[in-house]
């Protein structure tokens, strides 16, 4: 029989399995030494004290790292390596990334205020001229009479003193003043630019309401009369979302911060005054730090630019990369005060339950991916059950999208040229070229690489500088026709127009 030295040394050479660990035989055969092992101290101290009982935690540890443990024990890959970069963390690095911006910005901001001064101007944002446009504030407080003409062609068809063709006519009428009723108006007066935006905005908010609340209307019609024919739906058909329609649903939902129409929805329990006054704090400091990047970068780099498609072809694509980064601040900075802010604001107050008002659309694997619930509710899913394939359905989807964001932009500013509809439709063929480089490099994050190179850094660059040299334009010819007019006019000698 071995002695038990011998015994030790055996498994100081065989070292840790494969497997190391707490539990190893070989880890369990190396202990400190005991009174059982021949310790004269007997367990105590020089001065007397008994010693702490071994951690055994603290034991396989300390063998682990020994000279003689194996420190190469299975094939790995380097974490950088093209097969381990997305499986590992890259916390450390975003740190560092978040350390860089802060640094590169704050230079920018001070080599900005010392080159430019502060610019920021209440004139820009709200000047006489916006204060003059009270025909957009009577337009404004006159759309709401839109909704009640809608409530009341439900009320009719459900009491059946009307056919569903002629409802259908209704809506098809009162969803075209939405829009139609609103764009002559800012056309006509000639309004400043932020105030026809507003506007349009909540034009067509209103216009996507009012087309939700007919679709889900008609929807429920349907099902009811489904079901009293003897057709199962199973669990699908809810009792509370087959409500008619009533005075209360319908300013609830023109209030609520969704543009899905139902009967009833998810509500919470009680409003959270303290959490209402901090998100309203956070609100005003993000839309002034919208303000001073606009005023302090945009600005003066679009006003120091060519028209990209006049001007140089080196210059415009300097101004685009210089643009890129403000407008992506700015965009973000929308996004955050609005999509989750504002809209968690109103939730709060109306005690609006469902509050997923975004998904994560900044890890969009393709530019198709971010869609939102109502186009995908009354525009993709219709298209599909009305036997259009999914290709047609994503092009009439898109088409939509591109309609409306053409008549925001558009209708304001007086112009158009159709920029922001090719930017949206511009879309689609980016949408095949990202499937192509997803199956040629067998890596899904090509996708999020093009969705973020032509979303802030070409996209929305290129339109701030078509449409901002495209109303100054505007602006300096309406100039020159004003001008022959007033010096054509008949004056006195004291210089008052003559009747």
């Amino acid at each position: 029989m071995a002695p038990p030295h011998s015994m030790a040394a055996a498994s100081d050479r065989a070292g840790p399995g494969p497997d190391a660990g707490a539990g190893e035989p070989s880890l369990r055969l190396r202990r400190a030494p005991s009174a059982d092992a021949g310790d004269s101290s007997g367990g105590r101290r020089e001065n007397g004290d008994p010693l702490p009982p071994p951690n055994p935690q603290q034991q396989p540890e300390m063998l682990y790292f020994r000279a003689s443990a194996p420190a190469h024990r299975r094939v790995k890959e380097s974490p950088l390596s093209s097969d381990a970069i997305f499986r590992q963390s890259h916390a450390g690095l975003l740190n560092l990334c978040i350390v860089v911006l802060i640094a590169v910005n704050s230079r920018l901001i001070i080599e900005n205020l010392m080159k430019y001064g502060l610019l920021i101007r209440a004139g820009f944002w709200f000047s006489t001229r916006s204060l003059g446009d009270w025909p957009l504030l009577m337009c404004c407080l006159t759309l709401p009479i839109l909704p009640l003409v809608a409530l009341v062609a439900e009320k009719l068809i459900r009491r059946k003193l009307i056919g569903e063709h002629v409802v259908i006519l209704l809506h098809i009428i009162i969803t075209t003043s939405v829009i139609v009723y609103p764009a002559v108006v800012i056309l006509k007066c000639d309004s400043a630019v932020l105030s026809g935006f507003v506007l349009m905005f909540l034009a067509s908010i209103m216009w996507m309401k009012l087309v939700s609340y007919a679709h889900t209307n008609y929807d429920i019609r349907v099902l009811s009369k489904s079901t009293e024919k003897g057709a199962a739906y199973g669990n699908y058909v809810d009792p509370e979302n087959m409500k008619d329609p009533t005075i209360k649903s319908l300013l609830y939902f023109m209030l609520a911060p969704t543009l899905c129409y139902q009967p009833t929805y998810p509500r919470t329990t009680c409003i959270r005054k303290g959490w209402v006054i901090r998100q309203l704090v956070k609100c005003l400091i993000f839309t002034g730090l919208m303000g001073f990047i606009i005023e302090q970068y945009i600005n003066p780099i679009v006003k120091n630019s060519k028209h990209p498609l006049k001007g140089n072809f080196l210059n415009a694509i300097e101004r685009v990369l210089k643009l890129s980064v403000p407008t992506l601040y700015v965009w973000l900075c929308m996004f955050y005060c609005f999509f989750h802010l504002w809209l968690n604001i109103l939730s709060e107050l109306l005690r609006f339950g469902d509050r997923e008002f975004y998904k994560d659309w900044w890890n969009a694997k393709t530019v198709e991916e971010p869609v939102h619930k109502w186009i995908i509710r009354h525009i993709y899913f219709p298209c599909i059950r009305k036997g259009l394939s999914r290709g047609v359905a994503i092009l009439i989807s898109f088409l939509v999208s591109a309609v409306f964001h053409e008549i925001c932009v558009a209708v304001p500013c007086h112009i158009f040229k159709f920029w922001a509809f090719f930017g949206i439709m511009f879309q689609i063929p980016l949408v095949f070229l990202t499937r192509y480089l997803q199956d040629k490099f067998q890596n899904i994050m090509v996708g999020n690489m093009i969705f973020w190179f032509f979303f802030s850094i070409v996209g929305q660059p290129m339109c701030v500088l078509l449409y901002y040299h495209d109303v100054m334009n505007r602006q300096a010819q309406f100039g020159k026709m004003q001008g022959p007019i007033r010096s054509s006019t008949p004056t006195t000698t004291d210089g008052t127009i003559e009747a």
